[in-house]
């Protein structure tokens, strides 16, 4: 194996242990929510004006994939819709009570697994943080330009 497939499999390997790890912790204590659901809860709460159309590329899922999910959140309270006074077409969501409960308790969670892992990362140099920065940017914008190349698009045409 070369070392570009050791540094994938790397990332898949330390992908999937840390959602095994905290899986169990996860859905005791956000039990009856999907992590979907969780998520849509989380960006709307930390992006200002969130609609359908930002939740799903942010997701890479379908406009309607979202459509449900946050249908699935206004029946359980979780978030409310509105719209501007500028733009009575367009539809934002925002985080109710009920919803801000469970993105703290979301936020918490993520908290105690940070905590948990601080040790790895108090040996990081400076230097070392920069440098994976730097090739995840690097992919990213790779992988931006392959789907931007191949018209790959989140909705079905």
């Amino acid at each position: 194996m070369n070392k570009e497939e050791q540094v994938l499999m790397g990332f898949r390997d330390l992908f999937n242990k840390l959602v095994w790890l905290n899986k169990g912790k996860m859905e005791n204590s956000l039990k009856g929510y999907k992590p979907s659901e969780v998520h849509c809860i989380e960006y709307i709460e930390k992006n200002v004006d969130s609609n359908v159309t930002k939740l799903a590329e942010s997701f890479y899922m379908t406009r309607g994939a979202i459509s449900k999910i946050t249908k699935q959140l206004l029946k359980k309270g979780l978030i409310e819709s509105y719209r501007k006074p500028d733009n009575k077409k367009e539809i934002y969501f925002r985080l109710t009570e009920k919803g801000k409960v469970i993105y703290n308790i979301h936020e918490d969670l993520h908290k105690e697994f940070q905590e948990r892992d601080k040790a790895v990362f108090e040996q990081i140099t400076e230097e070392q943080f920069d440098s994976m920065l730097s090739f995840v940017e690097t992919y990213s914008r790779h992988l931006d330009a392959e789907i931007k190349k191949r018209g790959i698009s989140i909705e079905p045409e």
